[in-house]
C-alpha cells in the first residue's frame, strides 16, 4: 500500500531561524495521527506547507503519489485535501447551513450566487444537512456562525472542510480553547467522522488525552526537528520525549 502523504526531507527558515528542519515522514491510507510538540515547534508551520499555504525551501511533499511542493492551496484541495484551522475560518455572518453548503457547492464547481444547475444547489443542501447532522448541528443550522458557541464553531469548521469531500483531512488544534467536557465530545466526535467519512486523519494537538485517546501514530516535533514518531506507548515511554516534552508526570 502506497503512502497517502510524504514528507521528504522538508525544509523552511524564517531570516535565520529554521522552523522545519529535514522533516521525513509518510502517512498511510485510513490512519489517524497526531503531532504534538511544544510551542514554536514548527506544527502549523508543517500543516502550512503542506497545504500550499508556504512553500518549503527545500525537500519534497506528495500527496497521493504526486508532488504537490508549492502548489497553491485550491489545487491542493482539489486534490483531496482538507484542513480546518486553530482560528475558525468561518463566514460568521452567514447561517450555519450556508456555511458548509457554499463548501458543497465550491467542490460541485459553483457558488450559491451563479446558480448554474438548480440540481447541484439541492444537491450540495442536501450534502450539507448531512454533514451538520454528523456534527449535532443540524438544529442550529439556520443560526448565523457567529451566534455559536465557541466549541460548536470549531466544529462548525471542520464540517466546511468535510463539504469539499477531502480524502485527507488536517486539524490544527481541534480542541483548543474547550472545557473538559467539550474537549471529551469532540475527541469522540473526530473518531466517529474518522470512521464514517473514510478519512486518513491528520491532527495538531496540546492535549495529550486526546492525543493518546485516539491517534495511531505520534509525531513529536521539537525545534523544527521530528524527534520521535511511533504508537503512543512508545512516544509515551521515549526518554527523549519525556526530557524535551511530556515529562515524567505526563508520561
Amino acid at each position: 500500500m502506497e503512502p497517502m502523504l510524504v514528507l521528504e526531507n522538508v525544509n523552511k527558515a524564517f531570516g535565520g531561524l529554521k522552523v522545519t528542519d529535514n522533516v521525513s515522514f509518510s502517512v498511510m491510507p485510513g490512519e489517524i495521527s497526531a503531532i504534538i510538540g511544544p510551542n514554536g515547534a514548527g506544527k502549523t508551520t508543517l500543516f502550512n506547507e503542506i497545504t500550499g499555504h508556504l512553500t518549503p525551501d527545500s525537500g519534497r511533499i506528495l500527496f497521493k503519489g504526486q508532488e504537490i511542493t508549492g502548489l497553491h492551496t485550491q489545487e491542493i484541495v482539489a486534490r483531496g485535501m482538507g484542513r480546518a484551522f486553530q482560528i475558525t475560518s468561518i463566514f460568521p455572518e452567514e447561517t450555519v447551513l450556508d456555511n458548509v453548503r457554499v463548501a458543497c457547492l465550491s467542490r460541485l464547481g459553483q457558488t450559491r450566487r451563479s446558480l448554474r444547475s438548480v440540481g447541484n444547489f439541492s444537491q450540495a443542501t442536501e450534502q450539507a444537512f448531512a454533514i451538520l447532522e454528523s456534527l449535532g448541528l443540524k438544529d442550529q443550522a439556520q443560526r448565523p456562525a457567529f451566534e455559536l458557541a465557541h466549541g460548536d464553531q470549531k466544529l462548525l469548521d471542520i464540517g466546511v472542510a468535510l463539504g469539499l469531500e477531502p480524502k485527507m483531512l488536517l486539524l490544527d488544534e481541534p480542541t483548543a480553547g474547550m472545557s473538559p467536557d467539550e474537549r471529551h465530545l469532540t475527541r469522540e466526535l473526530v473518531k466517529r467522522l474518522w470512521k464514517e467519512f473514510n478519512l486518513t486523519l491528520v491532527f495538531i494537538e496540546h492535549d495529550m488525552d486526546t492525543v493518546f485517546g485516539i491517534a495511531q501514530v505520534v509525531r513529536v516535533l521539537q525545534q523544527g526537528r521530528l524527534l520521535a514518531e511511533g504508537t503512543p506507548d512508545q512516544i509515551r515511554s521515549n526518554p527523549e520525549v519525556i526530557t524535551a516534552y511530556l515529562g515524567e508526570e505526563l508520561a
